[in-house]
């Protein structure tokens, strides 16, 4: 997993590595390691796995791939 801005600064850390699987217990498994401020940003966070926009969180992320994390962001 990758984390960028208000995620990464909440997570202390810019990524980490997490056992592969469907998205939904790749999050999970961030949640657990990290406080409540940093699930409430993974909450509002866009997601790409390898590139590409999840919108299905039972999609699987095989091994070696990548997650970014965006969380929303103020600016023009």
């Amino acid at each position: 997993m990758r984390y960028w801005a208000g995620l990464r600064a909440v997570a202390g850390l810019a990524e980490e590595q997490v056992p592969a699987g469907p998205v939904e217990s790749v999050l999970a498994a961030v949640r657990v390691r990290h406080d409540l401020r940093f699930a409430e940003v993974l909450e509002r966070c866009s997601l790409l796995l390898d590139g590409t926009q999840v919108h299905d969180h039972a999609a699987p992320a095989r091994p070696g791939a990548l997650l970014d994390c965006l969380p929303p962001y103020a600016g023009g």
